[in-house]
């Protein structure tokens, strides 16, 4: 089929965050290699840290466990500190945090953790 690409509703899509979206996504991982140049194997979906639990628990082709964290819609807080508890608690090195509408706030958080200066 030929068609022109056109911007959709990521909710038009897939109804539910966690059962639609992180099963397309566990089955599909090859899109995260073609946009951040990452091969993942999945290790765990809905993986559990302590009473919650992160949407995929993935190891790279190096053997670092990588975090992934959907959110459909607009960054917040809850999801923030969701990445954070599950980098620690996993041990990963890497984390994906997957939304439609980073809030610049959360963009500068992840900036400033991301400067390894200031730890030093």
């Amino acid at each position: 089929m030929i068609g022109k690409l056109e911007p959709a509703e990521l909710r038009t899509l897939w109804k539910n965050e966690a059962l639609d979206f992180t099963s397309w996504l566990a089955l599909n991982l090859e899109v995260l290699k073609d946009q951040l140049g990452l091969e993942l194997s999945i290790v765990e979906r809905e993986k559990s840290v302590g009473p919650f639990s992160v949407d995929i628990l993935a190891k790279d082709t190096a053997g670092r466990s990588v975090i992934i964290e959907n959110q459909l819609e607009r960054t917040d807080h809850d999801h923030l500190g969701k990445v954070l508890t599950y980098l620690a608690n996993l041990d990963a090195t890497v984390a994906i945090w997957i939304s439609s509408d980073p809030r610049p706030e959360h963009v500068t958080a992840i900036d400033y953790l991301l400067d390894t200066k200031r730890f030093k």
